[in-house]
């Protein structure tokens, strides 16, 4: 962890867990969440966890790093590494690497049951945070 106090989250409070991980800690500019990957996941039946749930994970571990209510996703830059069996557990640990005005970037990195293991996935995400909520703009 980074060694700050630890604080709430204020993003993406309706998020469903289940399939996008839970915080298990965040501090400030820094996130590590829980997923426990389910049947419901699987692309085939070998138990192989479609990519799109590691992302998900990935994608709310850089929002919850940032950690403002406004925060969005303007770009990302993954790498999926290893494959992800139905019934792992996942854990992301994302830091914010840089802030320049509203834009944050933010590594994430994603390691299956233990950090001793190859990480499954890593990736940079470029977050910006909004003056005011996105349906809120004018096109």
């Amino acid at each position: 962890m980074t060694g700050s106090e630890p604080v709430a989250v204020q993003t993406h409070t309706a998020i469903a867990r289940d399939l996008s991980g839970t915080p298990v800690a965040v501090s400030d500019g820094w996130a590590r969440l829980r997923l426990v990957t389910t049947q419901v996941m699987a692309a085939d039946g070998r138990g192989l966890v479609h990519g799109g749930f590691v992302f998900s994970l990935a994608d709310h571990a850089a929002m919850v790093a940032v950690n403002h209510p406004l925060v969005v996703l303007g770009s990302a830059d993954v790498k999926f590494l290893r494959p992800v069996r139905v019934g792992q557990e996942l854990f992301a640990e994302a830091r914010t690497k840089e802030v320049v005005g509203k834009k944050y970037v933010v590594s994430v990195t994603v390691v299956a049951e233990t950090a001793a293991e190859p990480p499954v996935f890593e990736g940079e995400f470029v977050c910006f945070v909004p003056d005011r909520p996105v349906f809120d703009r004018s096109t």
